[in-house]
């Protein structure tokens, strides 16, 4: 069963979502700006193979990519598929889940490397929810509307997940990992029109944390239904803290105070950024101490860096960075 983290104390991380093609050089950004807690960057813009869904795929039943878009082909024999993954998943068998660099170039050029014994090494995994509601079968349905589908789905990616962790914990130097699930889709929790089973959710979740030793969290970078979010007990609650904030700590908090969109970010400084955090805190901190507050959170851009050059997502990670300079040392000062 997957296990809260220790205390993050304010240092800074990433999401995921790089615009890089060379995963060499993205590690070694990652690496340098984030040395404590350095996470898996993702690369869509290298290939569609590695854009969220689509990177965690290989093994959905039925599953055809064409022009584009991931589809469900109902005419192959799902229930032989199906039953593999159930199989796999009652004797934990990780393998045939494996990352290649396919899928993941960024992951395979990261387990090449030693790192020097970060806190945290973190990961992301696409979530059930948002690969079921992106995906659709031949009547452009979601296929997480099947009840089959919504069950298989969360056994499929807790392997890929508990294979990263184990592949993430062979990397030298590395002890504690996070893997988080990417659900921008749980943002249509309540929704008439984008109805979501809770139920579902719940079950989907306890999958996928059985499978696990260390931390779960979860992203989702829109507003949502974050009283039962928390009631999942995720090991951390990732969000975008620059269009909005709440009271999160009873668990470990990914603030993403930097917006990712370098648009968006072009137009603020660094000081007005830094000044929202410390805004945030302020008002965070009528509630609980803040040495809990400090302790539990993490600073982050608002999500994936995608939309942005090379030296715009390094302006983006190293300005989450110096904030978290900054804040620490406003505790120790």
């Amino acid at each position: 069963m997957s296990s809260m983290l220790p205390p993050t104390d304010s240092l800074a991380t990433g999401i995921g979502g790089l615009p890089h093609s060379d995963p060499r050089k993205a590690c070694d950004e990652v690496l340098a700006i984030f040395p404590e807690v350095p996470y898996v960057p993702t690369l869509p813009a290298r290939r569609i193979s590695e854009s969220i869904v689509f990177c965690d795929s290989p093994l959905l039943p039925g599953g055809v990519v064409a022009a584009d878009r991931l589809t469900v082909d109902r005419s192959r024999d799902l229930v032989t598929e199906m039953e593999r993954i159930y199989l796999d998943f009652v004797e934990q068998n990780t393998g045939p889940y494996a990352l290649t660099e396919k899928y993941a170039s960024g992951f395979v050029e990261m387990l090449g490397r030693v790192l020097p014994s970060p806190r945290i090494l973190k990961c992301q995994v696409t979530g059930p929810v948002t690969f079921g509601m992106q995906v659709v079968d031949q009547d452009r349905r979601p296929i997480y509307y099947d009840e089959q589908f919504a069950d298989i789905l969360p056994k499929m990616l807790g392997l890929r997940a508990r294979w990263c962790e184990q592949a993430l914990k062979s990397i030298p130097g590395v002890t504690r990992t996070l893997v988080v699930l990417n659900e921008p889709y749980l943002s249509t929790l309540g929704s008439s029109v984008i109805p979501i089973s809770h139920d579902a959710v719940v079950s989907g979740w306890h999958d996928i944390a059985s499978l696990l030793d260390d931390g779960l969290g979860v992203h989702c970078c829109s507003n949502t239904d974050w009283e039962f979010v928390m009631a999942l007990s995720p090991a951390l609650i990732s969000f975008d803290a620059y269009t909005g904030s709440r009271e999160f700590l009873l668990y470990a908090v990914a603030w993403g105070i930097v917006p990712a969109d370098y648009r968006v970010f072009a137009g603020e400084t660094r000081e007005d950024l830094l000044q929202q955090y410390r805004e945030i805190r302020q008002q965070v901190t009528e509630y609980v101490t803040p040495r809990l507050f400090d302790s539990r959170s993490l600073i982050t851009p608002t999500c994936g860096i995608r939309f942005a050059t090379e030296a715009g997502a390094r302006e983006i990670m190293e300005t989450a960075a110096w904030i978290s300079s900054r804040i620490r040392g406003d505790q120790t000062g």
